[in-house]
């Protein structure tokens, strides 16, 4: 074998190499990779909204032995493993670390909700021999994306003597779907004229939930009377119960393999779930007592600005944060400006059929695991915390050092566009932050696309930063 030239020698020192990781893993760790994915494909199907997935959450963090968190307990003890719900959609675990949490406690946090189409409150209409449902939808989304497509309905029906309904409706084969109409192309000229964030608008949105009359001449609405009646039935509800509820349309797809190879998923709400279901699992598998107390956040409301209170952008992490202070004697302010944390959200994985949204030097590539993204916003930055460079160097060398495969990366071309993350909110507390996440194909699209070893990789990460 010849030597190596200088110039060789040079490069493997110098460079920031972009790898493929199938190049260098062994096929032991590849297995594990697969082996994971296994489990959250199954996850990500049979939890599809916000609720859906925290109620797993509580219920997967009881089997672990975690308990519900009382925050007037006189302490924890190293490796108490505790839990709070947040009005069932939005959950914090939590295991008490060695350390006192007066040196911090490690953080990581990811958003449980998914861009989707919600019902307006006074959803259900006919019109011209159809019945349908009236709606709103949630996050950014391409909305000409979601029609002519298989939609479930989910979520949860208020009534006033204080009981409710959840709704899951559409994901097996023999149930109902629901579907948003297009026109046909023969017919399409006026429509394919629209600028393409025009091509379907908001209103037009509307979802097909039947077609047969009630039997009664008399009356008029006959669809709708029949919709109500057969809703009435399986449900007990009627129309004025919709004012009380929160019900979610999203693609009745299954979550697949992807490639003659298998290497990839295709589903529904990888964003974000393929960081909250890894970050989630994460603090489930610490073997030890970790040295800092770790914090797992998965929240809602990322997809509309974190506002709410189920959002980060309101107190509910602080004050959980104060609570676990104050059972040593603390301030919450002691702990948090001595935590790190891992905004575990997603970013835009590099597609070379459109090219030009991306600058390809500061890309994220599939299959090159996970990505830690130093800022996130649009334009110059506005809406990102920006992690301090000694952040980014404590990120690196801890990926690095433990066998973490990891690349950088930045969502999109300076002015492309841009978005936002939990980093900000959770920086305005006076914590270190920064975004490690999987990078995502079809990003907000209903069917999008995930790298197996990157989700394992983030997985991995995670709990690299909890236990070491």
């Amino acid at each position: 074998m010849s030597e190596k030239t200088r110039a060789q020698e040079l490069r493997e020192l110098l460079f920031n190499k972009k790898e493929n990781g199938v190049d260098f893993m062994s096929d032991d760790e590849i297995a594990r990779c697969d082996k994971f994915c296994e489990g959250y494909k199954k996850f990500l199907f049979e939890n599809k909204t916000e609720r859906e997935f925290a109620k797993s959450a509580e219920e997967l963090a009881v089997k672990n032995g975690f308990e519900p968190f009382d925050e007037f307990a006189r302490e924890l003890k190293p490796g108490a493993k505790v839990y709070k719900m947040n009005r069932n959609k939005a959950i914090i675990l939590c295991v008490k670390g060695k350390k006192s949490v007066k040196e911090g406690v490690r953080i990581s946090a990811a958003h449980i909700d998914s861009p989707r189409i919600d019902l307006k409150q006074c959803p259900v209409y006919e019109d011209s021999g159809l019945g349908f449902f009236k709606t709103h939808y949630y996050g950014g989304i391409k909305k000409y994306q979601w029609t002519a497509i298989p939609l479930s309905l989910h979520g949860r029906i208020c009534k006033n003597d204080g009981s409710y309904i959840d709704v899951k409706l559409g994901e097996e084969p023999n149930e109902p779907k629901f579907c948003i109409t297009d026109i046909l192309p023969h017919l399409g000229a006026e429509q394919m004229a629209r600028k393409a964030s025009e091509i379907v608008k908001g209103e037009e949105l509307n979802v097909v939930i039947g077609s047969r009359p009630f039997r009664d001449d008399k009356e008029s609405e006959k669809i709708k009377l029949n919709l109500l009646n057969i809703l009435y039935e399986k449900y007990g509800i009627v129309e004025r119960d919709f004012l009380s509820a929160e019900l979610e349309l999203v693609p009745a797809f299954s979550v697949d393999d992807i490639g003659f190879d298998r290497s990839l998923i295709g589903g529904y709400g990888h964003d974000d779930r393929v960081c909250s279901y890894p970050a989630m699992q994460a603090i489930f598998d610490m073997d030890t007592v970790p040295e800092y107390t770790a914090v797992t956040v998965l929240t809602d409301k990322e997809e509309t600005g974190s506002d709410g209170n189920t959002g980060l952008n309101s107190s509910y992490l602080k004050y959980f944060i104060a609570d676990l202070a104050r059972l040593e004697g603390l301030e919450g302010r002691d702990v948090l400006r001595h935590s790190k944390c891992l905004s575990a959200d997603v970013n835009a994985a590099f597609d070379p059929t459109w090219p030009s949204q991306f600058e390809k030097n500061n890309a994220s590539f599939i299959n090159h695991g996970v990505v830690v993204t130093k800022f996130t916003g649009s334009r110059g930055k506005a809406g990102t915390s920006d992690a301090s460079a000694e952040y980014v160097s404590f990120v690196k060398n801890l990926m690095e050092s433990n066998g973490v495969l990891w690349q950088s990366g930045e969502l999109g071309k300076v002015d492309g566009g841009g978005g936002g993350t939990v980093a900000m909110y959770i920086a305005n507390l006076d914590v270190d932050v920064i975004d490690v996440g999987v990078p995502v194909l079809s990003m907000h699209s209903p069917y999008e696309i995930v790298s197996k070893i990157d989700t394992y990789m983030a997985y991995k990460a995670f709990l690299t930063f909890f236990t070491k």
